[in-house]
């Protein structure tokens, strides 16, 4: 893994961790993520491969970044503080955004270092994927795909929010 690539999935660790602590939901929230996101995406997505069963395998893991992110944005608390609406990513929030993250780089750590590549290329011999570049479009799209869905799913829930007087009984806490 080069250095962009290692700075790239820390501060993607570290957007969630940095809303353990409760805080406004403002537009920071949301362009922080989405502009690492397209950073990622800009850097490493030069085409989606569609030949085999490339479209398979990306649509699986977007499937897997979606169910994430999803799963993310409902287990993260929102609630009403007067004008403001907080938002706090709950344990679990973390532990499937850590999955996530982690999978992904697990991934490339061990195709890259612990002879993982070897077993890859036969898993994509076998089941008709037909270059590293939908690996690289699967998981790519994965990270997009999470982070889009949890940052929808939040907004969506800020929307939604109930009036302080009704929040207690009717917030999800994780």
């Amino acid at each position: 893994m080069t250095s962009t690539e290692w700075i790239t999935d820390i501060a993607l660790l570290l957007v969630v961790f940095r809303q353990l602590r409760e805080g406004r939901l403002d537009l920071k929230t949301f362009l922080i993520p989405l502009g690492i996101v397209a950073f990622v995406a800009h850097s490493y997505l030069d085409t989606i491969p569609t030949a085999g069963n490339d479209l398979v395998l990306i649509g699986t893991l977007m499937g897997v970044g979606a169910a994430l992110g999803i799963a993310g944005g409902v287990y993260t608390r929102i609630r009403t503080a007067g004008e403001h609406i907080l938002i706090k990513a709950g344990a679990v929030s973390a532990i499937l955004w850590v999955v996530g993250m982690g999978a992904r780089m697990g991934f490339q750590l061990w195709t890259e270092h612990a002879g993982g590549a070897h077993q890859v290329a036969r898993f994509s011999i076998a089941h008709h994927i037909t270059s590293d570049q939908a690996w690289v479009a699967a998981f790519v799209l994965m990270a997009l795909t999470e982070v889009v869905t949890r940052l929808a799913t939040i907004f969506l829930r800020s929307r939604i929010q109930p009036t302080p007087h009704t929040a207690p009984a009717l917030t999800h806490r994780a």
